[in-house]
């Protein structure tokens, strides 16, 4: 019988998190090569599982061996029963690594993946080599702590869940599935879009904001890898033009303050830059992959 087509994002496979809890991740091998190349891992947004990376990963598979997965509560992960802390986040990214890639790595993270990968590699400094911040959230904008967004927050999330109770908040991410390859819009629209999704946000929500206003005067140390930080450019994705500004200038400062900081714009991009410049994210992945190497 002939050999069934691979996955656009890999293997599947399952990571037993340090707890016992299981999380489901796809591989894809890349080049072969006659010595150790870092393996890049992605870590999505809050609201993202590992097919938001669906025209990222499949490309950086062409230089390096990479790696998506999905949080607890998120794709085919089933829920942390606990709750849904960066700590928490930040170790189970840490056992992805440790099981699946236990070499160097090159850490990308999306959104409110951003600070999660920034925790992990203060964690271990030894092992992530690189790290990706596309769009991320960050303690030095003062607009994410405002009561008026929580508010926001809360609205959405209520009309998140109402919505794919119903089976309908697909219909609000056409752009994002029309983008993906065919394989990758089936998962998207099998997994990404469930109350059990929407749950696994309103728990992390419960905590994101104290959280990361806490960095604010305790912080993640500060690692000597190289860091580079994306910012969109416009406004879109639930971002005002205020919004944006604020956000890019918190880029701006996380990035001076990187021993080996870099920012980069997206020129074309709201806050989905992974699915409207997929090509930037991929260039500057393969920017740190080569020094490194």
């Amino acid at each position: 019988m002939p050999k069934s087509r691979s996955h656009t994002q890999g293997e599947p496979r399952w990571v037993t998190t340090r707890d016992g809890r299981r999380l489901f991740a796809q591989v894809l091998e890349g080049p072969s090569r006659s010595h150790v190349t870092p393996t890049v891992v992605f870590e999505s947004g809050s609201a993202g599982d590992r097919s938001t990376w669906g025209l990222v990963q499949p490309p950086v598979a062409s230089f390096a061996r990479s790696v998506v997965f999905d949080r607890s509560g998120m794709g085919r992960s089933p829920a942390d029963p606990v709750g849904r802390t960066f700590d928490r986040m930040a170790d189970d990214l840490i056992d992805v690594c440790e099981t699946i890639a236990p070499g160097p790595v090159v850490l990308v993270g999306h959104s409110a993946g951003g600070p999660t990968i920034r925790l992990a590699a203060a964690r271990r400094p030894n092992q992530m080599r690189g790290l990706v911040l596309v769009d991320p959230s960050d303690e030095a904008d003062d607009v994410t702590f405002s009561p008026a967004l929580r508010a926001v927050e809360r609205v959405l999330l209520e009309a998140e869940m109402a919505l794919a109770r119903m089976k309908l908040l697909h219909l609000f991410f056409g752009s994002t599935l029309r983008a993906m390859p065919p394989d990758v819009h089936d998962d998207l629209l099998r997994d990404g879009f469930t109350p059990g999704m929407v749950r696994t946000q309103v728990i992390q929500a419960q905590t994101f904001t104290d959280e990361l206003s806490s960095w604010r005067t305790d912080p993640p140390a500060v690692t000597d890898a190289p860091m580079t930080i994306i910012s969109g450019a416009v406004a879109g994705d639930g971002m005002t033009s205020g919004m944006r500004r604020a956000a890019t200038a918190a880029h701006e400062i996380r990035a001076a303050s990187s021993l080996r900081g870099r920012h980069v714009i997206a020129t074309r991009s709201a806050h989905d830059v992974p699915i409207t410049e997929p090509g930037l994210v991929i260039g500057e992945i393969h920017r740190l992959v080569d020094a490194l190497d």
